[in-house]
């Protein structure tokens, strides 16, 4: 029943306003909304609130969940704070959920909302809607759908208590390890009566630190190790990691392998030090192994190292949302990773010098070996025909030479080669899109809300470009102007899935017959042209001189405010 004697003062005073409230106070930037008939009471709150004057988080509305989402995580993966996203009921989560949980991977905080029914229109004051009774409302509430792809999920049952929630969510998401918190708001709550009290202002987390007596043993088995290594995947996602690593690894002349389950840029590829992707040629040889922020070193997970000594840092080393985690360590530095590394960096004194020297030496030529290999192969790719993968990230790398640029990858068959070629050097300029496949344009777009001043380019393949809500991320780079480059990597075949296929079943019916199913993207029409409704820049390339010119163009479009679309046919 509808009691419209209970109704809000045009939305002030009403838990839309409480939800505002505690979302500005707790400092966030940006809603990211992918509207829901929920969010009445929050409109409102904006629409009074711009109309006043008063201050409130930047509002972006976003035509689908999965770009409102992959945007918050790729702001987040810049900035390292939480952000509010809102979603609709328990379809808007779901539909969602794979963005959610690639940002609970990716360990980016934010703060996820959605709301439910708890009247149905039984209940005293506004009438919800029969959409919840229907259609929307689904057993147990959304934040029970939101338990297993989320680092902490709950209800906000009371107006009473819906500020400090706003506030413990963010905190939570905040707090190591970072991830997505998820807050189911019954719609009756947002349309309650507030008392106004508000939000406190969300502090950052305080930093954790090893103590010395955990730190001077592992600076002795530095010290003592003739040939030790350091692994790491998400060293640059911490506040001044990759600084505090490079630090570290030069201080005791350690090379660094990125393996190719690393997350981000954390070591600079072009370095010296840099003992590229596979850990293989250490695990026999190597004497000690540090992990650093190394969720999944070895694989199989059994892989165990023959004789090294294995000292994992890491503030978080065990996740939580890791269903299964070996790391076979034998010392475990828990503190701040920055700050350990300094910490261990400073102790890097009365070394063995000819030890070291021989060490940097040997990792020197290592190096040199692996520059001639990417020289080799470029080569190599310029004298084929057609425009080979290789030649597409080579060509990437030269564009982006000295501009800053930032790199954000959701290509699976190429990925090695983007990162291998594209060899990307900075802090903050490297991102690999984690989870499921269909983010990638809207993580970049989120990257480059919060790096305007830097071009962003997205590299994708064929495959992973038809998962992408194409249109309603195209809608919201030109709506709040975020131009990116988008360079697809199209070899026309989902090939992974085709590789498996292959591998399973060497001899099998489909080796024999050609019959290759769940795979073939020929029948695709040209993926550049979904840009031109939009007014962006489009190219599509078939051959290796095509392509520089292209790539230059299409940088210039985005330097001048507009989006690009580089369509690369590439030989595999």
């Amino acid at each position: 029943m509808t009691d419209s004697s209970n109704k809000p003062d045009a939305g002030r005073g009403d838990g839309g306003e409480a939800f505002v409230s505690a979302f500005t106070a707790v400092g966030a930037d940006y809603l990211f909304c992918s509207s829901g008939s929920e969010w009445a009471p929050v409109w409102e709150s904006l629409a009074r609130r711009h109309r006043d004057g008063e201050p409130a988080p930047q509002y972006l509305d976003l035509t689908h969940e999965t770009v409102a989402v992959g945007m918050a995580t790729g702001y987040g993966l810049v900035t390292r704070r939480p952000q509010g996203v809102l979603l609709h009921a328990a379809p808007g989560l779901l539909q969602g959920s794979m963005a959610v949980h690639g940002a609970l991977l990716a360990g980016v905080p934010m703060v996820v909302s959605s709301s439910e029914s708890t009247t149905y229109g039984d209940g005293p004051g506004q009438d919800p809607g029969g959409q919840w009774y229907r259609n929307l409302s689904i057993v147990g509430g959304p934040h029970h759908v939101a338990q297993p792809f989320t680092k902490w999920s709950n209800e906000a049952a009371s107006i009473h208590t819906l500020p400090t929630m706003i506030t413990r969510a963010a905190e939570l998401a905040w707090r190591a390890p970072a991830g997505p918190a998820y807050l189911n708001v019954p719609l009756e709550i947002l349309l309650e009566d507030w008392d106004g009290r508000e939000a406190r202002p969300v502090v950052p987390p305080g930093a954790t630190h090893s103590s010395p007596d955990e730190v001077d043993p592992v600076a002795h088995f530095i010290r003592e190790a003739s040939n030790p290594v350091i692994v790491t995947e998400t060293a640059g996602r911490e506040a001044g990691g990759f600084e505090a690593l490079v630090a570290f690894a030069e201080a005791w002349s350690i090379p660094v392998v990125e393996p190719d389950s690393a997350v981000c840029g954390n070591f600079p590829r072009t370095h010296p030090l840099h003992a590229g992707s596979d850990i293989g040629p250490w695990m026999d040889e190597a004497d000690l192994i540090l992990l650093v922020n190394c969720r999944a070193p070895f694989y199989p997970p059994s892989r165990r190292p023959s004789k090294a000594k294995i000292v994992v840092i890491d503030q978080v080393p065990q996740r939580p949302h890791i269903v299964y985690q070996a790391l076979f360590a034998d010392v475990y530095l828990e503190g701040d990773v920055a700050n350990t590394l300094r910490q261990l960096a400073k102790r890097a004194k009365d070394l063995d010098e000819g030890s070291v020297a021989a060490r940097r030496a040997t990792q020197e030529e290592r190096h040199a070996a692996e520059q001639a290999a990417i020289a080799a192969a470029e080569a190599k790719a310029a004298q084929t025909e057609g425009v080979d993968p290789v030649l597409v990230a080579a060509g990437l790398r030269q564009l982006l030479a000295g501009s800053g640029g930032i790199v954000v990858d959701e290509t699976i068959t190429h990925s090695r080669v983007v990162k291998r070629h594209v060899q990307t050097a900075d802090p903050d300029s490297y991102f690999y899109v984690q989870g499921g496949l269909g983010q990638g344009i809207a993580v970049a777009l989120g990257v480059k809300l919060a790096s305007r001043e830097r071009p962003v380019v997205l590299t994708i393949g064929d495959g992973a470009f038809t998962y992408n809500p194409v249109i309603p991320s195209y809608d919201a780079a030109k709506a709040y102007d975020l131009p990116v480059l988008i360079v697809v990597f199209n070899n026309r075949v989902y090939k992974s899935m085709n590789l498996n296929h292959r591998r399973f079943y060497p001899e099998g019916a489909a080796a024999d017959t050609g019959e290759w199913l769940g795979t073939d993207l020929h029948r695709l029409p040209r993926l550049a042209a979904f840009a031109e409704p939009f007014g962006m820049h489009t190219e599509t390339v078939d051959t290796a001189e095509a392509l520089a010119p292209a790539l230059e163009r299409a940088l210039k479009a985005v330097a001048d405010g507009t989006t690009a679309v580089v369509d690369v046919l590439v030989t595999r």
